[in-house]
């Protein structure tokens, strides 16, 4: 799966897991609530600099996250 193609999948799946609103979302990468929707809405793709956050946090989330962390990510699992 090409993560950069599918983030918004990604993106409303972490924070569904999480139970985070996409303003929390936000805060916790530290980017604007819009930018979150405009992801999720894929009108926007996360820099890389993002990426690596969405990344850190899916390894933070241990079991919860590690379907995500290697479809989107490339990890092994």
């Amino acid at each position: 799966m090409n993560a950069q193609a599918d983030i918004p999948r990604l993106v409303r799946e972490i924070r569904k897991r999480t139970g985070l609103t996409q303003e929390k979302f936000a805060a916790k990468l530290g980017v604007t609530f819009p930018t979150i929707n405009r992801w999720e809405n894929g009108r926007a793709k996360p820099s890389p600099l993002a990426l690596k956050q969405i990344e850190d946090l899916l390894r933070g989330m241990g079991e919860q996250g590690r379907d995500l962390l290697a479809g989107f990510f490339k990890v092994e699992e």
